[in-house]
């Protein structure tokens, strides 16, 4: 290996942690954005004594990646969250059988709530979720354009398209997209930063006291609640409520324990165990805001997978902390 491509190399790592965003967002899920972001880098290793510099470096390695997804998306299969395959259901019905984990959207580690609140909504769950119903290419194509600035020629240089043909993708993609949020009557912009973790903190704290009427107060009138890997989710403070109360009622007593994901204030869930000797984990809870109300709360129960790689305790005992990540 030359010296050019021993520097091109040690450049490319570099991009690591925008690769795994970005595959993040085109394949809706963590564990497999950082096999394709890691499969991208050994690929663009390999080959970096062929880099001719004809375009950018950072174009080059997404060129790699893109095609890299294209092919885990090859067998058409998408990922969703529960709202995206049914209709809410009674907050007061149990939840019935888990469904295949490989259908679901998981949750990004990390993120900073603050910087997410100011430049959009690029990781928040909904809009991962969103981008699933696009075809793959347009699902590039906006992301690209949109979201990591690519001019038009530099995607159409990458997909060895036309500047039409790259131009009408996006048209179209952003076309659904905004046709999916008039129809899911999208509730607004998301909440700055601050108010985030004010909403975040209170939420922390009635949670852990099971308090309804506070709890009520914080969600906002049309809030969704969805138990990934079940198909079930519910929509509106009463059927919360109903949820909580009802078949959710072992979870009074529990204790949160503030983490990070998609960029919006998340919890990991530890409910109190039968035998009394402190609490076990349950859920990770994602929260996402719109103005001073919480809009939606994800509750992952894969707790074996998700709380190990968002440096979650195994166990809580009697004593565990309240608040919200700084």
């Amino acid at each position: 290996m030359d010296d050019k491509a021993r520097a091109i190399v040690l450049e490319l790592d570099a991009y690591r942690g925008e690769l795994v965003r970005y595959c993040y967002r085109m394949l809706g899920s963590y564990a497999e954005a950082e096999d394709a972001a890691q499969q991208t880098l050994v690929r663009a290793w390999q080959n970096a004594g062929q880099f001719a510099g004809r375009s950018s470096l950072r174009s080059w390695v997404y060129r790699i990646a893109t095609n890299v997804c294209l092919d885990a998306l090859a067998s058409g299969r998408r990922r969703a969250l529960p709202m995206d395959l049914s209709g809410a259901s009674d907050g007061s019905a149990p939840p019935g059988a888990p469904a295949d984990n490989a259908l679901w959207i998981d949750p990004l580690p990390g993120g900073d709530p603050a910087a997410s609140a100011v430049t959009g909504e690029s990781v928040r769950l909904a809009f991962v979720a969103a981008l699933q119903h696009l075809p793959p290419k347009q699902r590039a194509t906006l992301l690209l354009r949109d979201v990591l600035g690519f001019s038009a020629r530099e995607v159409a240089d990458l997909h060895g398209c036309t500047l039409a043909s790259a131009n009408s993708a996006l048209q179209r993609a952003r076309a659904t997209l905004a046709d999916r949020r008039d129809r899911a009557d999208e509730l607004g912009l998301p909440a700055p930063g601050g108010t985030q973790q004010v909403l975040a903190e209170r939420y922390a704290t009635a949670f852990s006291r099971y308090d309804m009427e506070e709890l009520g107060l914080l969600l906002h009138v049309d809030a969704t609640l969805s138990l990934p890997p079940y198909a079930k989710w519910m929509q509106g403070v009463a059927d919360i409520e109903s949820w909580l109360t009802g078949p959710a009622i072992g979870c009074r007593g529990s204790r949160l324990v503030p983490t990070v994901a998609n960029g919006s204030p998340a919890f990991g869930q530890y409910r109190p165990r039968t035998d009394g000797t402190g609490y076990e984990p349950w859920a990770l809870q994602v929260l996402d805001f719109c103005g001073d109300r919480i809009e939606s709360i994800t509750a992952f129960r894969d707790t074996a997978f998700l709380f190990p790689l968002f440096g979650l305790p195994g166990y809580l005992s009697g004593e565990a902390c309240l608040g919200v990540p700084t």
